[in-house]
């Protein structure tokens, strides 16, 4: 069986200022700054990149993460990031697609596909997200979601792009909303991810990436959602925005 290691990371979307970065970073070092079991990354909005980078600098178990990038490296983009933006500030990871950002910005599968492509041009990790709705779940869609996603996310990919890819597996129903899926639920969304990377691409990579789980994770529930075999780490909402409940989520991640 291939190792993988775990990654929890900390999407804490548009929350916190440069100085209640810094108090939150700085707490969560105290805890896991030197936890090397797992890999831990953290994602606050764009104005507070630079400081967090700061205090991340000296770790090397602590990754710093952005929430978005434009596809474009530069260019009449009001309000937008480029891949080159996020790279001066020693970011090494970026969330593309999130849920989020496909229902209040309209980013489909096509815009997903052409951000990740950026961000692996600048040499950025992306952390791609799919999920499903709760109509789609509950009418029996939500392979055919899943598949789509991944379908027309990764088009024109190969091995080598997929191997710097993380997968984030998200039920649009259990984000902000308290509702989790079950750990089978989430467990069996899991190997269908990978049954589709098996198919599509091989099972080198089926068996190599490493597939997040997000949606209400807290310190509660990360324990026995992260014991199963194909739930490689939690993509933490807003559980990470508390130094005590997101270094618990990290410390959970690898208990047997």
């Amino acid at each position: 069986m291939i190792y993988r290691k775990k990654i929890v990371a900390g999407n804490w979307k548009m929350n916190k200022t440069q100085a209640e970065a810094r108090v939150l970073v700085e707490d969560i070092l105290r805890e896991v700054g030197k936890f090397d079991e797992a890999e831990i990354v953290l994602c606050p909005p764009f104005t507070a990149l630079s400081a967090v980078s700061e205090l991340l600098s000296p770790v090397p178990n602590v990754r710093l993460g952005a929430q978005n990038l434009h596809e474009a490296p530069s260019g009449a983009y009001t309000g937008e990031i480029s891949a080159g933006m996020l790279r001066e500030l020693y970011v090494r990871y970026v969330i593309i697609g999130h849920s989020e950002r496909r229902q209040f910005f309209h980013e489909d599968n096509a815009t997903v596909n052409r951000k990740t492509k950026a961000a692996l041009a600048a040499e950025l990790r992306p952390i791609v997200c799919v999920g499903e709705t709760l109509p789609e779940r509950e009418s029996g869609k939500w392979k055919n979601v899943l598949e789509t996603q991944l379908r027309e996310g990764f088009v024109g990919f190969g091995e080598k792009e997929l191997s710097d890819i993380i997968i984030a597996y998200e039920p649009v129903w259990a984000i902000g909303t308290g509702k989790t899926a079950s750990p089978a639920q989430a467990e069996e969304a899991h190997q269908w991810i990978r049954q589709v990377l098996s198919t599509r691409f091989s099972q080198n990579v089926s068996e190599r990436i490493r597939i997040q789980y997000g949606g209400s994770v807290k310190p509660e529930n990360a324990k026995e959602l992260l014991s199963k075999p194909d739930i490689d780490g939690a993509l933490v909402g807003g559980a990470s925005l508390d130094a005590r409940g997101f270094t618990a989520i990290v410390k959970n991640a690898c208990l047997p």
